[in-house]
């Protein structure tokens, strides 16, 4: 009998073994097992810390989520809400027996909901027709304050008969008079402004305290709960100069508003200190350049003694939160295509604590990140990697810990794609470029490869060392794929991000086409079978590449801009682009618009392209690639369109629209890959 243990005892490792090396690569419908964190919110004292659990539903292709709270040391992890629903923005109170949340498990309308912790019951705070937004408590837990959209009637300029009893005419036609008048994502806006209201958590109507024919940003409680501050663009031109915001003081008691600050550029995030003496807030002044550093200001209360605080700092502050004992306040910052936290002393020392956040972009590798901090300094965050999307990770006096692994259950059986970081300096000016080259499970450095090319939207954003679900299923396909923050990226500072402005698409080329020189340098990459695509502003590299180069095989060009002219005119945000990204309006400098579009080159093109958009998008239209599409059949050049039904820039708000673009892109890859 024991001889018979022995052997099954050996046969069970045995088989175990052979397990663990026979993991298979990544498949499409991975995605819909794929998990993540997102707003980790931990307790006043610290002990605990609740999250959003990602994931998504294959039956119905939507993402879902539910609420999970666990001790600060990992311990005791559970959900304190079920089902196939979301629930979102959980809240504590001030005093950690409570939180707001927001959720749509009774009939899929999202309503404010509050749970008692101790019990776990819960009930329902609002029961209106808009959803609330961003929710803060007051400080003596009695009442929350948030943003809630009211729709206003608006009369049509256009007066029709009425019409006979029972007769069927068409919908009547729609009057638009807004500059602004849809969003990607949201479609053709409806009359009404995002109004400020206050509830009290005992249930009731909610009161309504903005009245304005503007929106509204999210307000937070002054320290005596007399006054809600906010911030806004409420002034006339703000069409025109959308990014001119200030912050405001809203009195309860009589809904007068004033401004506390006053200038020309955003400001936004109000924070107020734990004294309730100052508040911290983020923004610049606006010089009309493509990309401007978000700074760190700090004022009184009361609108006076403005001051920049993080001058000497040369990145994007995003994210603040006053330490406990009101002397600094903790941010997060992109450096170099990783995400920290640090902190800023009230005198303006900046001092930099901890590595590693991110995971909340799941398709592509952008830096997207979240954490919170208790009154005692512990931090909880999501914990980010090459190797898995979003943990949740602690941090406390230099220690960290991983609390959550999500998709250790997956990746016991997929492989997962390794990250490489690279840097090259690029041929135009001999700048450090920095990039990222993926290999394919298995890689063999012997061995020659197909690589693509994956070029980062924005312009002004930043690719980084995070899981991105698209990367590494072009990897498990066998595909290296080096991706890159060119010229313009941000997370380098200010000037590097400037290297664009008003000089949108050029010189990046020259940072991409060097990076593809030192991937071929190391000896494994296949020449003959290189690849190219991008989304949105790298759907304009794809597209400009391509009309400078034959040097790719083919080239999938995905929600792009070809046309400058058309763009500024017909994207969502009319009065953005033309003022940021241009020196002149379109009929003032046709030259320029003409010659930074690649339309303009796409009688250079040889390779064959496809196009690919949803059929909603408003940010980059599919105008641009029915343009394009048009333009290089005309130049018999080999191409085809991809239309995602009903998505929008986003193209991902549906796990089978993610998998879809990237079957899309494989297909066309692997049509024109050569033997």
């Amino acid at each position: 009998m024991q001889n018979t243990l022995s052997i099954l005892f050996i046969t069970f490792l045995l088989s175990g073994t052979a397990y663990g090396q026979h993991k298979t690569n990544l498949e499409l419908t991975d995605i819909f097992s794929l998990e993540y964190v997102s707003d980790p919110q931990i307790s006043p004292d610290g002990t605990k810390i609740i999250y959003v659990r990602n994931f998504k539903d294959i039956m119905t292709d939507k993402n879902l989520s539910n609420l999970w709270i666990v001790n600060f040391d990992g311990s005791q992890n559970r959900p304190i809400t079920n089902g196939n629903q979301n629930d979102l923005a959980p809240r504590w109170s001030h005093d950690g027996t409570k939180i707001v949340f927001k959720s749509n498990m009774q009939d899929d309308k999202f309503k404010l909901f509050i749970m008692w912790l101790d019990t776990k019951e819960y009930a329902v705070l609002t029961n209106t027709a808009s959803p609330p937004g961003t929710v803060s408590w007051s400080h003596d837990d009695t009442h929350v304050a948030f943003t809630m959209f009211v729709p206003k009637k608006t009369e049509s300029l256009i007066k029709l008969p009425n019409k006979p009893e029972g007769a069927k005419w068409n919908e009547p036609p729609v009057y638009i008079d807004d500059m602004n008048y849809r969003g990607d994502g949201k479609g053709y806006y409806k009359s009404g402004d995002n109004q400020i209201f206050i509830l009290s958590t005992d249930g009731g109507s909610p009161r309504q305290l903005t009245f304005s024919e503007y929106n509204h940003g999210s307000p937070i409680w002054s320290g005596d709960n007399q006054k809600l501050y906010f911030s806004a663009n409420l002034h006339e031109n703000h069409e025109f100069e959308t990014r001119n915001s200030e912050i405001y003081e809203l009195t309860i008691a009589n809904n007068s508003i004033k401004p506390l600050t006053d200038r020309l550029g955003p400001d936004n995030g109000p924070a107020l200190s734990p004294d309730g003496k100052q508040i911290a807030y983020t923004g610049y002044d606006d010089r009309y350049q493509g990309y401007q550093i978000t700074q760190l200001y700090l004022m009184n209360a009361d609108g006076t003694n403005s001051r920049l605080l993080s001058g000497d700092f040369d990145r994007d502050i995003k994210n603040i939160s006053w330490s406990g004992d009101g002397k600094g306040l903790y941010f997060q910052f992109d450096d170099k295509g990783d995400t920290e936290a640090g902190f800023i002393s009230t005198s303006g020392k900046v001092t930099r604590i901890f590595q590693n956040l991110g995971g909340l972009s799941l398709g592509r590798p952008y830096n997207a990140a979240a954490f919170t901090v208790s009154n005692n300094n512990k931090f909880a965050y999501t914990l980010g990697g090459t190797q898995h999307p979003a943990d949740l990770g602690a941090f406390y006096k230099g220690n960290t810990q991983r609390i959550t692994k999500l998709n250790d259950d997956l990746f016991s059986y997929r492989n997962v794609a390794e990250v490489e970081e690279l840097w090259w300096e690029s041929s135009f000016d001999q700048r450090k470029i920095q990039g990222w080259l993926v290999k394919p499970p298995g890689f063999d450095p012997s061995k020659k490869y197909p690589l693509i090319l994956e070029i980062h939207g924005g312009p002004f954003a930043s690719y980084g060392s995070v899981f991105s679900a698209e990367i590494q299923l072009y990897a498990a396909k066998g595909y290296l794929v080096l991706y890159t923050n060119p010229r313009g990226s941000t997370s380098y500072g200010e000037e590097f991000g400037n290297l664009i402005h008003h000089d949108y698409p050029n010189h990046d080329y020259d940072d991409l086409m060097s990076g593809i020189d030192e991937v071929v340098s190391k000896g494994f990459v296949d020449e003959d079978n290189m690849f190219v695509t991008g989304g949105s502003g790298g759907g304009v590299l794809s597209a400009w590449i391509i009309g400078k180069t034959d040097r790719f095989a083919a080239a999938v060009v995905a929600k792009p801009v070809i046309n400058w002219y058309s763009f500024v005119l017909y994207a969502d945000g009319v009065g953005v682009f033309y003022k940021y990204w241009f020196p002149n309006k379109p009929w003032e400098d046709p030259s320029n618009y003409l010659k930074r579009s690649p339309l303009s080159y796409v009688g250079n093109i040889s390779t064959p392209t496809m196009l690919l958009t949803g059929e909603e998008d408003y940010r980059t239209p599919i105008a641009e690639s029915e343009q394009f599409y048009a333009a290089l059949k005309l130049e018999k050049v080999e191409t085809a369109m991809v239309r995602i039904p009903g998505a929008s820039h986003g193209i991902a708000t549906k796990p089978s629209n993610l998998f879809a673009k990237i079957a899309s892109v494989l297909a066309w890859f692997e049509k024109y890959k050569k033997e």
